[in-house]
């Protein structure tokens, strides 16, 4: 995109997050959380069709770790059956190899204003050909919704996703539920912009998909819309500038320590679909096309 191209398309998409509005979504969750699954998915897709799109803003220094998946056969079974696991890497140059990704950010969004940590597979969809990250676990400190559970409210006891003016990036989030947690301090001052898988960030986000219980076998992948330039680069973290105190959300089918570490030391402004449905992008032309539509 053109810079005022991006420029345009980025006031857009904030202009999209009303602060009153999501509170009247968070409210309007709480209550559809006590209905059947099915039902509550009935009313959000008559919603969506009067208000399909949303805004979803990732605030800078989201972070990123990346794991080799030594169990294929456990983490396999967490995938829908038309997906399959492919190496990847987060970085250019980095030997890939299977992987799970744990993502830490600060959102906000149309409908949801808060921090996340999402646990995701990278796999191949064998219909369409396209690289996919698949969500197969999150915590979250405000509202969510997945096909598999619905609509659900706030799952953690602790969510911290902040930095320090050293240079510290922190995150601290424990489930209220689950027995996850992960904590770790990252020094990013010796992170260094270097260049990004390109099928993973760009074509891996043309197809978002879920796994494990938040699948229902109903909903189809979703995309995000944005300038495909966004995942040009990233702060490459080195891994001896990393200490984690504890991982317990990443599972027991990978090895104990990334092998990678990530941040996005900017803003990076995407536009979505309110309900989990695929927009016929297949690459980075499309891609950019479809965000200068919104620009």
């Amino acid at each position: 995109m053109k810079r005022l191209e991006l420029i345009q398309y980025i006031k857009n998409t904030e202009q999209m997050v009303l602060p009153e509005k999501v509170a009247a979504v968070n409210q309007f969750s709480k209550l559809l959380e006590k209905l059947p699954v099915k039902l509550q998915k009935r009313i959000a897709v008559k919603s969506a069709h009067k208000n399909p799109y949303m805004g979803f803003i990732v605030e800078p220094y989201s972070f990123f770790l990346a794991y080799e998946i030594t169990d294929m056969k456990a983490a396999q079974k967490l995938l829908p059956p038309e997906y399959r696991i492919v190496p990847t890497s987060m970085f250019a140059g980095t030997r890939p190899r299977p992987s799970v990704i744990i993502g830490a950010f600060n959102v906000h969004t149309s409908v949801f204003w808060g921090s996340r940590v999402e646990l995701y597979l990278i796999a191949e969809n064998t219909k369409t050909g396209l690289l996919s990250w698949v969500i197969i676990d999150y915590e979250s400190n405000t509202n969510s919704y997945d096909p598999g559970q619905g609509f659900v409210g706030a799952s953690t006891s602790k969510s911290v996703v902040t930095t320090s003016f050293r240079g510290d990036l922190i995150v601290d989030v424990e489930g209220a539920a689950s027995q996850h947690r992960i904590s770790l301090i990252a020094d990013i001052k010796n992170g260094k912009q270097t260049p990004l898988d390109q099928r993973l960030w760009v074509e891996g986000n043309l197809s978002v998909d879920y796994g494990g219980e938040l699948k229902d076998g109903e909903s189809d992948p979703f995309a995000l819309v944005f300038d495909p330039a966004e995942m040009s680069n990233a702060l490459k973290i080195p891994l001896e500038n990393l200490n984690i105190e504890a991982n317990t959300i990443i599972g027991e089918f990978t090895s104990p320590e990334p092998y990678e570490a990530g941040c996005f030391p900017f803003a990076q402004h995407f536009i979505t679909t309110n309900m989990p449905v695929g927009l016929g992008l297949k690459n980075a032309e499309d891609l950019e096309q479809a965000a200068i539509e919104f620009s």
